[in-house]
């Protein structure tokens, strides 16, 4: 059966389907020897799909790892320097992908799986999967800054934030230890909504994703995901998917 070539990338272990698209994109990807454009499709059971001049095959089994990306490490499979990547500090001989991103001064939770579907479920905004962060600001924070911030704001990009829950946690010196819980992830959205609203952030550390905790995990440590956290993960995804399609079922008939 054929299937556009992002998803069967994408269920192989490559990446998000957003990330496969860019593989295909940049003329990495091959159908039978011809280098495939985005729109293509293909039947792995029947055509020789190559990346790279390497033929993919579904992964046997499905991995899922926590991992405490510390800072100053990569959220990416590959580096175009000598810094490590999240890649390199999880040895395991599957072909794994980060699922999600922190940049490269932020610390805390990642997830990293060679299920191409749950990771994309993980990181769209309809399967409202949340994100929990504890941060660190220099200066305390007034209530005006943290109702923009909860309310969203538009960002240097033009993308508008969607509400989030922020909540003042402690007091640290001049500066705060704030809270914040949201179901999106827009690039640097954290640093650059605090740049916006005059809160220079000192550090940021994710300690849960959906159902996953962080736990007593250290910079740099990892373990597999229990099966209940995986299957929670894929419960959350399917009850949310399942409301959005009603919603917009709903939408149409009115």
């Amino acid at each position: 059966m054929e299937d556009r070539l992002q998803k069967i990338l994408s269920h192989a272990g490559f990446g998000s389907r957003r990330a496969c698209e860019d593989l295909i994109t940049a003329g990495r990807v091959t159908v039978n020897g011809q280098v495939a454009i985005l729109g293509s499709k293909a039947d792995i059971q029947h055509d020789q799909i190559k990346l790279d001049g390497k033929l993919i095959r579904p992964p046997e089994n499905f991995i899922y790892i926590a991992l405490y990306k510390p800072r100053g490490v990569l959220s990416a499979v590959s580096s175009p320097d000598p810094r490590q990547t999240v890649v390199d500090l999880v040895p395991v001989k599957e072909h794994l992908f980060p699922v999600g991103r922190l940049d490269v001064d932020s610390e805390g939770l990642i997830l990293l799986t060679n299920d191409g579907d749950l990771a994309n479920q993980i990181t769209h905004p309809r399967y409202e999967h949340e994100k929990e962060y504890r941060v660190l600001l220099a200066r305390h924070p007034d209530e005006r800054q943290l109702n923009g911030w909860r309310h969203g704001i538009v960002l240097r990009d033009g993308h508008r934030t969607s509400p989030v829950m922020v909540n003042v946690e402690s007091q640290s010196g001049k500066g705060a230890w704030v809270r914040v819980i949201m179901k999106e992830g827009h690039k640097r959205q954290i640093r650059e909504t605090c740049l916006q609203i005059g809160l220079p952030v000192v550090s940021i550390n994710r300690v849960r994703i959906s159902n996953v905790r962080i736990g007593n995990l250290k910079p740099g440590e990892w373990r597999f995901l229990t099966n209940a956290e995986v299957e929670g993960l894929k419960e959350i995804s399917k009850s949310h998917g399942k409301s959005q399609k009603f919603s917009s079922k709903s939408n149409k008939s009115s």
